[in-house]
């Protein structure tokens, strides 16, 4: 695994206490009387619609991440500084990030309805749909992931990049169904929160040292 991929998958198990928050209601909910089945079903619908978007993230940024290196290095740098800008804002100690969500509530206005309605569904079909649906909540969380899927240079590989996101999203997305409130507890406390806002911080500084070494080195 690359470190891009990593830098995905970390992304999404440092994002626990955000993601129970976000998505945990609906997953809660689901938890009182789903089968892992149905929890599963649920998120694998949510991880589809993620490797949706990184599949479009990547295709529109393919030009410009593999036509030229310096193009490639300022995405690089992009991801870097959103990464930081996530760790601060798991965190708690600066929430600029809360304006990049707004980007999605266009979007997330037209499909609340159908999220809505998913809520007292549980036979599979409807509960893939409901993941799909939810997987579009306007969160600066996945925003920050789909800047390592534009670093791809491909779709596919924005999809992919996407998918291990997700994946790392789906052990607190479980936890929130199935595990004490005391765990839960903890994965939404501000000790973990810093410790991974600390662990994100520390990833996209050495990731943009990484980038401005090829930049002065071209």
């Amino acid at each position: 695994m690359n470190f891009d991929a990593l830098a995905a998958v970390l992304m999404g198990l440092a994002g626990a206490g955000h993601c129970l928050m976000m998505c945990g209601g609906l997953a809660g909910a689901l938890g009182q009387h789903a089968t892992w089945r149905q929890l599963l079903l649920y998120n694998s619908g949510r991880i589809i619609s993620y490797a949706v978007a990184g599949a479009l993230i990547g295709a529109a940024f393919t030009h410009l991440a593999s036509g030229s290196v310096h193009g490639l290095i300022y995405l690089r740098l992009l991801a870097a500084l959103l990464l930081v800008l996530l760790g601060l804002y798991y965190g708690g100690w600066w929430l600029v990030l809360r304006h990049l969500e707004a980007l999605g509530k266009p979007l997330w206005r037209l499909l609340q309805p159908l999220a809505q309605r998913s809520r007292n569904r549980t036979s599979y079909p409807a509960l893939l749909a409901a993941g799909m649906v939810w997987g579009w909540l306007p969160c600066g969380l996945v925003y920050s992931a789909l800047s390592w899927a534009a670093l791809s240079g491909s779709a596919s590989s924005g999809a992919l990049y996407m998918i291990l996101f997700g994946l790392g999203t789906l052990p607190a997305m479980l936890a929130f169904g199935w595990f004490s409130k005391t765990l839960q507890s903890f994965l939404r406390s501000q000790g973990f929160r810093q410790l991974m806002g600390l662990l994100l911080i520390a990833y996209g500084l050495w990731t943009a040292v990484i980038a401005l070494r090829q930049l002065f080195a071209h």
